[in-house]
């Protein structure tokens, strides 16, 4: 989730001639990324969460457009990204955390941030409503088919390795 929305910052400052100094995705500590240059700071700061959302949503669409047997798993994880971002954004808005904080600073209106979260969340809630199920949870819960566990674990661990190996 952390990859998907610093790749959104990294692409808005690309886009809007900033210069991308560090991204940090170390797993211990919060992900950023810095800049050296930033001629447009608010385009930046919300092309993370924008990009957060939507990326997985697109994601989990293609899956489902292939009819990929995993379509399940990209659907949580576009949930969960919704349901993070839209918190993140939302609630961070009250103590200027992160993001929010430079998103008020360069001229978004509190409202703006709480209204991300009104859109974001409840949209991440849905996808993951009756979902247990593929997840062998529920009365009506299905055997978790291996192959799906596996990848699953295989990606989980290689983003972690991946994230202490570069990550700061």
């Amino acid at each position: 989730m952390q990859a998907v929305h610093e790749t959104g910052h990294v692409i808005g400052a690309l886009l809007s001639g900033g210069k991308v100094e560090r991204v940090v995705l170390y797993p211990l500590t919060i992900s950023r990324t810095d800049l050296s240059e930033n001629p447009h700071p608010l385009f930046v700061v919300w092309a993370g969460p924008i990009f957060g959302v939507i990326v997985p949503l697109l994601l989990w669409a293609f899956v489902v457009c292939i009819r990929g047997t995993a379509a399940f798993v990209f659907r949580y994880f576009a949930g969960f990204c919704l349901v993070v971002n839209g918190i993140y954004i939302s609630c961070g808005s009250f103590d200027r955390v992160g993001d929010c904080g430079q998103m008020l600073l360069h001229g978004s209106s509190i409202w703006e941030l709480w209204f991300f979260g009104l859109l974001t969340v409840p949209v991440g809630l849905t996808l993951w409503h009756k979902q247990g199920v593929h997840f062998g949870l529920g009365a009506s819960k299905e055997a978790v088919r291996r192959d799906v566990a596996w990848g699953t674990l295989a990606v989980f661990v290689l983003l972690v390795v991946l994230g202490f190996l570069v990550g700061e």
